[in-house]
């Protein structure tokens, strides 16, 4: 991977901001998660009540600090341009690899109350151009249950290529979940 600069990337559209969270965000970030609890439960894995509270965050915020700073992940947060203090999705660039890999793995998630406006395909648009560019990675790699056809309508969107099927892949809200795996190339790779 590239070096990278040591300021998190402030990515932006029209629309949408897209940043690391600082401590400002920590009550937002617990609201968030609070208010599309029931929401996301059927889609990530159990979560305890402490992933819930402002206490988490103040210690997750400093940790994805530190991740990025040692490429580790990019841990996202969507906020609308028109109100930039309310996070209305998550985009997480987890499981860093390099050589020979240069990959990593793609999540996200969107406020119930922000589905439908093309906020997502948007969002992680934008941050995958910076993971590609910026930290310079040759596979995205994402991955989504069979029955969340939503998700796989996005990926589909953004270029992901099906590569394959995976029974009992992960945990999720407490149940073995089969995937759906994707990933997307950057064709624009170089060597470092």
């Amino acid at each position: 991977m590239k070096d990278h600069p040591l300021v998190p990337p402030q990515l932006s559209t029209p629309r949408l901001l897209v940043r690391l969270a600082a401590k400002r965000d920590v009550y937002e970030i617990a609201r968030y998660y609070r208010t599309n609890r029931a929401f996301l439960a059927p889609f990530e894995p159990t979560r305890s009540n402490d992933f819930f509270a402002e206490d988490f965050w103040r210690g997750q915020i400093e940790r994805n600090l530190i991740e990025f700073n040692y490429s580790q992940s990019l841990r996202l947060f969507v906020f609308e341009q028109a109100k930039p203090e309310i996070i209305i999705g998550i985009i997480n660039f987890t499981q860093f690899f390099r050589a020979p890999f240069h990959a990593c793995t793609l999540g996200y998630s969107l406020a119930e109350n922000k589905q439908g406006k093309g906020y997502m395909s948007e969002a992680v648009t934008l941050s995958m151009q910076y993971v590609f560019n910026e930290l310079n990675v040759h596979r995205i790699v994402a991955n989504y249950m069979p029955r969340n056809q939503r998700s796989g309508n996005v990926l589909k969107r953004l270029g992901f290529v099906v590569e394959g099927y995976a029974r009992d892949y992960l945990l999720i809200n407490g149940k073995w979940e089969d995937h759906i795996l994707t990933s997307r190339i950057n064709v624009h790779w170089q060597t470092d």
